[in-house]
């Protein structure tokens, strides 16, 4: 086998290698990365979260993800638009998220600036990102898995023009991979298939 093609788990069947580096990747693996995400909060949350990601592995991240949850009012763009200076200080004390200084004020400043979006703007935004997926080869091992495409650049691009933070190319490539707005997925992976054999996305 060649090294970074899918790897068979517990149960038998082929996933990609880093679904099976840790018990805590494989049901997000399985039922959330690369799965279609909609809605400006939800979407607010992975840019959010891929932003504390930055640096450090997405593990840190998802083991925290109730915890920042709960300090981040559900990721909730009106709430976290109004948190206040002691919120700030809040956060800055909480040791179930990523004390980093920089990323918790450009979350804060990131709602502030989508306030004044019209609602569905920033779906529409991002997901008309997404490339075209006939024009993209399926990956057959995690080294045909790019880290920044053209699309993700334009993305970053678009976001740091209406004022949002921390949305480099890298970061903006990851949301596009865990939002579903690509499939990087592994050629044999079971989660590229649902149980029918069809797209696990649904499409």
């Amino acid at each position: 086998m060649s090294a970074g093609q899918a790897v068979a788990g517990p149960d038998g069947a082929p996933r990609c290698p880093w679904a099976l580096s840790t018990t805590d990747y494989v049901a997000y693996h399985d039922e959330e990365w690369g799965r279609p995400v909609h809605g400006d909060d939800a979407l607010f949350e992975r840019l959010s979260l891929e932003a504390f990601q930055s640096g450090l592995s997405w593990i840190t991240i998802l083991r925290r993800r109730p915890g920042f949850r709960t300090a981040f009012a559900a990721f909730e763009i009106s709430k976290v638009a109004a948190f206040t200076d002691e919120d700030r200080e809040r956060l800055l004390a909480d040791a179930g998220i990523i004390r980093n200084r920089a990323k918790i004020d450009a979350t804060l400043a990131n709602a502030r600036v989508l306030t004044e979006w019209a609602p569905g703007e920033l779906d529409e935004l991002i997901w008309s990102h997404a490339p075209d997926p006939d024009g993209r080869p399926v990956p057959k091992t995690l080294a045909d898995v790019p880290a920044v495409t053209p699309e993700s650049t334009a993305l970053s691009k678009a976001l740091k023009k209406r004022g949002l933070r921390f949305v480099g190319p890298t970061t903006a490539y990851a949301l596009m991979q865990a939002c579903g707005l690509v499939d990087d997925h592994l050629e044999t992976c079971v989660a590229r298939k649902g149980p029918s054999g069809g797209s696990h996305s649904g499409a």
